[in-house]
């Protein structure tokens, strides 16, 4: 059930206590705590277990709250694209303002801010008055969420209030720019387009520049289910299925739209729709339910990198990377 106004006034108040609150954004499920309240903030981490070098994206209910000392200035190019973008899945990297702790961001000068275009989140911001950091709220390196379920499954009694907006409407996480220069640049790529970007700046836009600027999402392995992710051509799957299968592997398999039709021999299989904004949506749950079935070796392919199928290839490849050893 959807986040009425009483629960966003006793989520408000749990932040104003110090307390953790999972945040519906259109992206994903955020593990909101004030920004302003390094305690807070300390537990987030904690609850993640993520490093405390790296920064949480800070969100705030409106473009003209920027100026209330969460950023140091905000340049033409970024007025730009907030004005364009906001709210939306899109966080610009600035300079830190004096509201905003160095334990928000990683010990860096810089700040990653956005503004959410979720109603829930939006409401929740604008009763709670300050900036709220929200990275996923899930275990650093795992899935994220993109229902208040998963974030109950995963996290359970570390957070303090779960908001339920429903289902994130777009699925990967935000799209961040470093807006600090004077050519922006992605740094991560998410719900804002490379194309939307360059249509708004009139010009082109690199992506993974050589900025010395960490964001979420940069880790070698991230968005990682349980089960081992290998990346593989399309053409490639159904022997690759079969092999691994033969090898005493449960597989599942992430199968392209090029492959609808294809017979593949695995312990499970889910179709990859044929919109990309409808595979973004749903990549993460896909995932899940894969490790849910039960599978240990999951088989996908990369969509071409255009449009939101640049996020989703970032994805699976973070999914892919080499993980941490104990």
């Amino acid at each position: 059930m959807a986040a009425g106004t009483g629960d966003i006034e006793e989520a408000a108040a749990v932040l104003r206590g110090g307390g953790l609150v999972a945040v519906p954004t259109e992206t994903v499920y955020g593990l909101g705590a004030n920004v302003e309240d390094t305690a807070a903030v300390a537990r987030v981490f904690q609850v993640k277990g993520r490093p405390p070098s790296h920064p949480l994206i800070a969100h705030v209910a409106g473009a003209e709250r920027l100026s209330d000392g969460w950023v140091a200035d905000v340049p033409d190019t970024a007025r730009l694209l907030a004005g364009r973008f906001w709210p939306g899945p899109l966080t610009l990297v600035l300079r830190r303002g004096p509201r905003v702790p160095l334990e928000a961001t990683g010990g860096l000068e810089t700040v990653a801010v956005r503004v959410p275009d979720h109603p829930v989140a939006l409401a929740l911001l604008t009763a709670f008055g300050g900036a709220v950091a929200a990275p996923s709220a899930n275990r650093f390196g795992s899935v994220s969420p993109t229902t208040a379920d998963h974030v109950r499954a995963e996290l359970g009694d570390a957070v303090d209030f779960v908001l339920d907006g429903g289902p994130c409407r777009v699925g990967v996480e935000s799209t961040i720019v470093d807006a600090t220069g004077g050519i922006p640049s992605i740094l991560r790529p998410g719900g804002v387009t490379r194309e939307d970007l360059e249509a708004a700046l009139g010009h082109p836009v690199a992506v993974g520049s050589s900025s010395r600027v960490r964001v979420p999402g940069q880790h070698p392995s991230h968005y990682a289910p349980r089960a081992r992710v290998v990346l593989v051509e399309p053409e490639e799957i159904p022997a690759e299925a079969r092999a691994a299968q033969e090898r005493g592997h449960r597989v599942g398999v992430i199968l392209p739209p090029a492959l609808a039709d294809a017979p593949v021999k695995a312990h499970a299989v889910v179709s990859v729709p044929p919109s990309t904004a409808a595979y973004a949506r749903g990549l993460y749950g896909f995932l899940r339910e894969l490790d849910e079935l039960g599978c240990d070796l999951i088989l996908a392919s990369p969509p071409a990198e255009e449009g939101l199928g640049l996020a989703i290839a970032n994805r699976l490849r973070r999914a892919a990377g080499p993980r941490p050893t104990a």
